[in-house]
C-alpha cells in the first residue's frame, strides 16, 4: 500500500457540510478520462521512434514546455532538425490535466516571488507580462483554437482573515503594473453567486483561460509545420554523453543529438539535478455536466473569470466553453517514493471531498452531476516555481518544477532552456531567480515525512486563521515549502 499525505481537518466553509451519499453519487458514473483529453479534436497518435536516429536537438516531453521549446527552436533556426519524443501521448501529463488557467506570473504568484526575490520582482513581472502577450500572439497568429478567454481571474477570500491578504496582494500587484480591483462581499457576489465568498480580488491583467490540451495540440501542429518531428509512445530510459553530443537510450532504439532539452515535468528526471529537486504531487479534478440556462442564471458569473481561493489548501474553478464547471484542488497527495502512474489517478476520498465542497460553494446546484473525474501529477519543487539549468557539460538543458502554474510559464521556461543550451546571456538568464535552484528535497524516508508534516501544518494554519506555526516559519526562513 503506498503511503499518502492527507492532512486531516477542514477549515472555514468546507467544514460546515460533511460528505453525503448524494455527493458520491454525483460522480459515480463519471468518465475517468480527463475532460480536456476526452475530445474529438484529439489528433491521431504519431509513430513511435525506433531504431537508430540522429538530430540536432532532441526534446524530451511533449507537454506544453517541450512543445513551446520545439516551436521556438524551429522559429529561431528553421533549418534545425528537431525531434520531440514522449513516453505517452501529447499532453497526457500535467499539460492535459490542469485547470487551463493561463497566468503571467513566473513565480507562482507575487507573494511567493516577493518572499524569495523581491529585488527582481519588477523585472520578473514585466517579463511575465511580455511572455503572456507572446502566448496570446502565438495563439492568434497560428490559429490555435484553444478557447482563449482574456477574462482575468478572481482570488477569493472564504474566511474573514483572508480579506486583508487580498488587500495586501492588490497593493503589490498595482505597484508591479497590474490592473486589479478589490471587491467586497456584495460585489464579489455580483460576480459569482457563492455564499462562501467574503471578498475577492479581480486581476484583469495577465490572466486568461484556455483549453490546455487544445493549446498543446495546436503547438504540436505548429512545430510539425516548422519541420519538427514528433514521436509519441517513445520512452527515454537514459541520457548520456555520446561523441560530440548526447545519446538518448530509448525503449525501442537510440537517438543521437547535438543537444537535448529535458521537459519531463513530474515524471522521473533523467538527470540527478531534476530527481533531487522535483516531487510528484497528485491533484484531483471534477467537471460537471453542461449547466442549463436556469442553472447559469443561478450562479451568475457573467464575466467568466477563473477563480481560486487564497488558503493554503485551496480550490480552483472555472467555466468551460460549453458552460460546465471545472472544480479542482484542495488535496495534494504525495505517494511514498515519488510514485507516479495510472493507479494514482483515481482517489475516492479526494473526489468525495471535492463534491462536498462544490455543493457548499454552489448549494443552488444541488443535483448537478459530474461527467469527468481525474487526477494528475504536478512537478512540485521547494520554491513553487520552475527552475532551469544545464547538465552533461552543457549538452543538455532542462526546465521543470512549475508546481501547478505552468500553462503560461512553460513558454518562458522553454525560452530560458534554449538560451542556456545555446550559451546566450540575456536579461532573463542573468536573473538570480533564473540562475539559482530550489533546495533539494531530502531522500526517502525523510522526503515523505517532511512533506507529510508540512501538509498537516499548512492545514493547521488554515484552521487557525492563517497563523503559521514553528515548522512553517522555519521552512519560510530556509526558502523551503510545500503547497497544494
Amino acid at each position: 500500500m503506498p503511503l499518502v499525505i492527507s492532512a486531516s481537518g477542514e477549515h472555514g466553509p468546507w467544514a460546515r457540510r460533511g460528505a453525503r451519499a448524494s455527493d458520491r453519487a454525483s460522480y459515480s458514473d463519471a468518465s475517468t478520462i480527463p475532460f480536456w483529453l476526452d475530445a474529438t479534436q484529439r489528433p491521431a497518435a504519431t509513430a513511435p521512434l525506433a531504431g537508430e536516429r540522429e538530430c540536432d536537438l532532441a526534446i524530451v516531453g511533449a507537454g506544453l514546455a517541450g512543445l513551446w521549446a520545439a516551436v521556438l527552436a524551429v522559429e529561431d533556426e528553421p533549418s534545425r532538425d528537431v525531434v520531440v519524443v514522449d513516453g505517452a501521448r501529447i499532453a497526457d501529463g500535467a499539460s492535459g490535466r490542469n485547470g487551463g488557467f493561463l497566468a503571467s506570473s513566473l513565480t507562482h504568484g507575487v507573494a511567493n516571488g516577493m518572499a524569495r526575490f523581491p529585488e527582481e520582482m519588477p523585472t520578473l513581472e514585466r517579463l511575465g507580462l511580455e511572455n503572456f502577450a507572446a502566448v496570446a500572439d502565438a495563439v492568434e497568429r497560428h490559429g490555435i483554437a484553444c478557447g482563449f478567454e482574456a477574462s482575468g481571474d478572481l482570488d477569493v477570500a472564504v474566511e474573514p482573515h483572508e480579506v486583508k491578504w487580498l488587500a495586501d496582494e492588490a497593493a503589490v500587484l498595482r505597484a508591479l503594473g497590474h490592473e486589479v480591483e478589490l471587491l467586497d462581499r456584495e460585489r464579489a457576489w455580483a460576480e459569482v453567486h457563492s455564499p462562501v465568498f467574503e471578498g475577492a480580488l479581480w486581476r484583469r491583467s495577465g490572466a486568461a483561460l484556455v483549453d490546455p490540451a487544445r493549446l498543446a495540440w495546436g503547438l504540436a501542429r505548429v512545430a510539425a509545420e516548422g519541420g519538427a518531428r514528433l514521436h509519441e509512445r517513445t520512452r527515454v530510459e537514459a541520457i548520456e554523453r555520446g561523441g560530440a553530443g548526447v545519446e538518448l537510450r530509448l525503449a525501442g532504439g537510440r537517438l543521437r543529438a547535438r543537444k537535448a532539452l529535458l521537459a519531463s515535468g513530474a515524471f522521473p528526471g533523467l538527470v540527478g539535478d531534476i530527481r533531487r529537486r522535483v516531487a510528484p504531487v497528485y491533484d484531483y479534478v471534477l467537471v460537471t455536466e453542461p449547466l442549463t440556462a436556469k442553472q447559469r442564471e443561478a450562479i451568475g458569473w457573467p464575466n467568466r473569470q477563473g477563480v481560486g481561493d487564497v488558503a493554503n489548501r485551496f480550490h480552483y474553478y472555472r467555466l468551460t466553453e460549453d458552460d460546465r464547471i471545472l472544480w479542482g484542488g484542495y488535496d495534494a497527495i504525495y505517494h511514498y517514493g515519488g510514485g507516479i502512474g495510472p493507479r494514482f489517478e483515481q482517489r475516492e476520498e479526494s473526489f468525495a471531498r471535492l463534491a462536498s465542497h462544490f455543493f457548499t460553494a454552489f448549494p443552488q446546484l444541488e443535483g448537478v452531476r459530474f461527467t469527468h473525474r481525474w487526477g494528475g501529477a504536478i512537478d512540485t519543487c521547494s520554491r513553487f516555481f520552475a527552475f532551469h539549468g544545464t547538465a552533461l557539460d552543457g549538452r543538455a538543458a532542462y526546465t521543470v518544477g512549475h508546481t501547478g502554474l505552468g500553462v503560461g510559464a512553460s513558454r518562458f521556461g522553454a525560452r530560458v532552456a534554449l538560451d542556456l543550451l545555446a550559451g546566450r546571456e540575456n536579461e532573463a538568464t542573468r536573473l538570480r531567480a533564473i540562475r539559482s535552484k530550489p533546495l533539494p528535497f531530502p531522500p526517502e524516508p525523510l522526503r515523505w515525512g517532511a512533506i507529510e508534516l508540512t501538509r498537516s501544518r499548512l492545514a493547521a494554519a488554515d484552521r487557525r486563521g492563517g497563523r503559521r506555526g514553528l515548522w512553517l516559519r522555519t521552512l519560510d526562513r530556509l526558502g523551503l515549502g510545500f503547497d497544494s
